[in-house]
């Protein structure tokens, strides 16, 4: 992705879908006011990369809480029982301890405003891309909108279920009329369906450049057919990326989460990119994940490693550590000392992401790793549990998981031979919490699985307040749309069951 100063950014993004104002005012029921800047953007190719650009920085911004974005992975984990966050980044910390409702903050209300600000700009782009564009560098371009709307879309019915859908270009197109909501399944087509137009549009080339290209898009479509419990499907288009060998699995596991390691890492296959001087976090996240705690691993994800497995302390620092994986731990005003600072006793803070050469990180602190969303190592457990679930735990299966566990550096034995379908269903989902964890798939692989209630219910957060357990049951697999665009869509558009 091309590189642009923030507020060229945020003006192409204007000018992408001039009139659609503030979805927070009316995010569906919006006629745009102005045609002049549409008509004065679209001139030449240029503009083409502008808006692409502008599409993309989407992923950088957006969210509900201080120094976190809609794509900051670990906060998607503090919906889960793998993390506790102390200034409830994200808003899963109290939204499990309380509850959702319609009127809930954080992700439960930001990521519905948020997709529906990125849907408008990717159909303003699809919609004028072409009067700038022909011939395959058109095909192409619209191709990364197409899987950019494919993956919100797919989000979308993942977290809420039934959702509006809406394809039209909000420059052109008044939104006056009330829109109803969708079944699921029907999002889930229409995300199938801007993923398919992806996968036929996109090069056909190992992802590096901040691009989505083909396998990004087919990397997502196996994840929706897991949704959907396409099994068969699902093991076919893994296979197809595992078979085309463009990607492998980075003989140093911790340097997908850093630079300049991030920048050649064979095994990254979408990420959202940051880049200094001009894109970079803010606050740095090694204030708010490191001095500040703002992600803990709980002691029950802590539980799930066996024995030996490094990735325990690849991910997490420890009580007792003086010199961690290199890191210093002691420096006054850096990474806080275990026990002291304001360590929280019964968690473990999270030690990817961090950059290892920082040890007094301030608010003028900038860094730019790149927040990973999906890894090969990914596309081989999700082969794995397709083809698990499909046909049983033939070769295939034995083979992919023991890819993952045999890494260089992690050097987990093999699994034993032998297992039946429901063991090897168990080891699965073992190697995918201790592989991914604080990167966001945790509680979208319980919805998947059917176990947030019997997971999520009851779980006791922080063990300094053993009395105050987490409240889950099972209308909450579908989120709450928010309170305020029911209202305003009445009665077309419909609250999910049970709020």
């Amino acid at each position: 992705m091309k590189t642009y100063h923030k507020t060229k950014i945020f003006f192409i993004l204007f000018m992408l879908i001039q009139g659609f104002t503030s979805c927070k005012k009316d995010l569906l029921n919006t006629t745009p006011t102005d045609q002049l800047a549409v008509s004065t953007f679209w001139k030449t190719p240029d503009n083409a990369d502008q808006g692409l650009t502008a599409l993309y920085a989407y992923l950088l911004n957006g969210g509900g809480g201080y120094s976190v974005t809609l794509y900051t992975p670990m906060a998607w984990d503090t919906f889960s029982d793998d993390c506790y966050s102390q200034y409830d980044y994200g808003g899963g910390t109290s939204s499990l301890a309380s509850g959702l409702t319609p009127l809930s903050g954080g992700f439960v209300n930001d990521y519905y405003i948020g997709a529906y600000n990125q849907i408008a700009a990717e159909n303003a782009f699809l919609a004028n891309v072409g009067k700038v564009l022909t011939g395959d560098k058109l095909n192409a371009y619209k191709g990364e909108a197409y899987f950019l709307r494919g993956f919100n879309y797919l989000m979308l019915a993942q977290l809420y279920g039934n959702v509006p859908i809406t394809t039209d270009d909000p420059t052109t197109v008044p939104i006056t009329t009330k829109r109803p909501t969708s079944l699921k399944a029907d999002v889930l087509k229409q995300a199938e369906s801007d993923l398919n137009l992806a996968i036929t549009s996109l090069p056909d080339v190992a992802y590096g450049t901040g691009h989505a290209v083909k396998t990004t898009a087919m990397g997502y479509m196996v994840k929706l057919l897991l949704v959907e419990q396409r099994f068969a499907d699902a093991a076919t288009m893994a296979n197809q990326i595992i078979s085309g060998h463009k990607y492998s699995l980075n003989t140093d596991y911790l340097q997908n989460f850093y630079k300049p390691g991030q920048n050649t890492s064979p095994e990254i296959m979408f990420s959202v990119k940051y880049q200094l001087p001009t894109i970079y976090h803010s606050p740095d996240i090694n204030l708010y994940i490191g001095v500040w705690k703002g992600y803990l691993a709980t002691q029950d994800l802590i539980n799930e490693f066996e024995a030996g497995d490094p990735r325990l302390k690849m991910n997490f620092f420890f009580s007792g550590d003086t010199q961690a994986q290199g890191w210093n731990l002691t420096t006054n005003g850096g990474i806080a000392t275990p026990g002291k600072d304001s360590w929280i006793t019964g968690f473990y803070p999270l030690h990817k992401w961090i950059n290892s050469s920082i040890l007094d990180p301030s608010y003028s602190t900038q860094t730019d790793a790149d927040f990973v969303l999906l890894r090969y190592a990914d596309v081989l457990l999700m082969y794995a549990e397709a083809q698990n679930e499909a046909s049983g735990p033939d070769n295939t299966v034995y083979s992919a998981v023991n890819l993952v566990r045999s890494r260089t550096g992690v050097n987990m034995p093999g699994l034993t031979l032998g297992l039946s379908q429901t063991d090897m269903r168990l080891k699965i989902r073992h190697e995918r919490r201790v592989e991914f964890p604080m990167e966001g798939f945790r509680y979208f692989d319980l919805k998947r699985w059917g176990l947030t209630t019997q997971k999520l219910n009851g779980f006791i957060q922080n063990p300094l307040f053993p009395a105050i357990k987490t409240k889950y049951q099972s209308n909450y697999d579908l989120w709450p749309i928010p309170q305020a665009e029911v209202d305003r869509n009445s009665p077309s558009m419909k609250q999910n069951p049970g709020y």
